[in-house]
């Protein structure tokens, strides 16, 4: 049985167990992505040992499943959990009677033809997006023709999204994203990169590779990469201190990393960023540090000083990234908002789900739109709130896709390297450019 979140899970069975003889998946498991569970991942893509597809499970449901199919092995194949949920997950498993088992880069690596520059973080919401950003822009500047493969989010028809390719806003509407998607395909696109991503990772590299001088991968959560890279970018948190050493597998990505950029420097208390790179430098002394702000823009800031605001952040930061709030709540604070308005007494559907789900959330409102349904909750929710201006500090802009009732103001954010080593340099050395 393999658990999993769409992604990872797929991977690694792609990888391992897909043409296995020794092996027969029984099950996926499904966690931290509402909707993905109770579907079935297709015969098709799953080839000819499994004609009628592999059924996808609750993870809840784990103990039962267990005994159920007559499982000897649980795979644990996602990322953003704790050392104490992992442990917890395989305590779970063996107890039901199975081995518990992790896969590693020399199983699950995909090589490249091309020169491969990977970016990893300690935790989802780290700032990894804003660090690929730079990278992109550093080697296109170099002449270098750039294939931006992305961490997996398969939420939909996984029979349609094996192989995806996305150039254009367009593709985002026809190949019908969720907001969690576009959020990571749309600032690439609209900086003029073509991203591709899916299910089936040998035939994007291959894809990819047919259009590129170097790939990048951006990773996904706090996952390590698919492809085996020259240069491994680890983006660490001065807002989350000690997560590169307690959660899975943060360590992993710092362990690997020839370089790790401590993000967010301008906003983070100095005492973390101390203690971050105290962390950093005891794991792994060999990788270069580059420290980087977070540097926050508005697009009209006069709807936000003396105004009561509602901030919508990034989903997975908020729920299972576990921070109480992300770059809204921030930039609310710097341009002098009067009120955060505490939006849950409003909240209905899977937003109010994920408020109980998740009690440490208290003063944003997190983008929950993997669908129809929960777009729609999200609209309503919203629509509850008395506010006087409405800020929208999701990655990708949501306006179009979501209707607002109030006022708008749009928070963006990019990374800007502080004096020192930098991201140009660490590339250089390694001759990527």
């Amino acid at each position: 049985m393999i658990l999993g979140a769409a992604g990872r899970d797929f991977h690694n069975f792609n990888t391992v167990y897909k043409d296995s003889k020794d092996h027969t998946v029984v099950a996926f498991t499904a966690a931290q992505i509402p909707g993905i569970a109770n579907r079935t991942f297709p015969a098709d893509l799953a080839g000819p040992q499994y004609p009628h597809g592999i059924p996808i499970f609750p993870e809840d449901q784990l103990p039962s499943l267990i005994r159920q199919h007559h499982a000897d092995l649980v795979v644990l194949s996602y990322s953003d959990l704790s050392y104490q949920e992992v442990v917890h997950k395989a305590s779970i498993a063996l107890a039901a009677g199975a081995d518990f088992e992790l896969l590693g880069p020399k199983s699950t690596m995909l090589h490249s033809r091309l020169p491969v520059v990977s970016v990893g973080a300690i935790r989802t919401g780290a700032g990894k997006s804003t660090v690929s950003r730079k990278v992109s822009e550093i080697l296109r500047h170099h002449g270098k023709r750039v294939a931006i493969i992305r961490h997996p989010m398969p939420y939909g028809d996984l029979a349609k999204e094996a192989v995806q390719r996305f150039a254009t806003t367009q593709d985002l509407d026809r190949n019908e994203c969720s907001i969690e998607e576009r959020e990571e395909y749309d600032p690439h696109i609209a900086n003029g990169f073509v991203v591709f991503a899916g299910i089936d990772y040998q035939r994007i590299l291959d894809l990819a590779e047919k259009e590129a001088d170097i790939i990048l991968w951006d990773g996904g959560n706090n996952d390590i990469p698919f492809i085996k890279p020259n240069v491994h970018f680890a983006v660490l948190d001065p807002f989350r201190p000690g997560h590169e050493l307690n959660h899975y597998p943060s360590e992993v990505n710092v362990l690997i990393a020839d370089a790790a950029v401590i993000n967010k420097v301008n906003t983070a208390d100095p005492k973390n960023v101390e203690l971050v790179e105290s962390n950093l430098r005891q794991l792994n002394p060999k990788a270069t540090v580059i420290k980087a702000a977070s540097e926050i823009t508005l697009d009209k800031p006069n709807l936000v000083k003396g105004q009561r605001v509602l901030v919508i952040e990034d989903g997975p930061t908020v729920t299972h990234g576990d921070m109480p709030y992300g770059v809204g709540f921030i930039a609310a604070k710097q341009f002098h908002a009067s009120e955060i308005v505490d939006p849950r007494r409003h909240a209905v559907g899977i937003i109010k789900e994920t408020y109980a789900k998740y009690p440490h959330l208290t003063q944003v409102l997190p983008t929950m739109g993997y669908g129809e349904q929960q777009i729609h909750d999200l609209e309503k929710s919203i629509a509850g709130v008395d506010c006087d201006t409405i800020m929208i500090a999701t990655p990708a802009d949501i306006r179009h896709l979501v209707k607002l009732p109030k006022p708008t103001v749009r928070v963006t954010y990019e990374l800007k390297e502080m004096p020192g080593p930098s991201i140009e340099t660490v590339l250089q050395k390694a001759t990527i450019i």
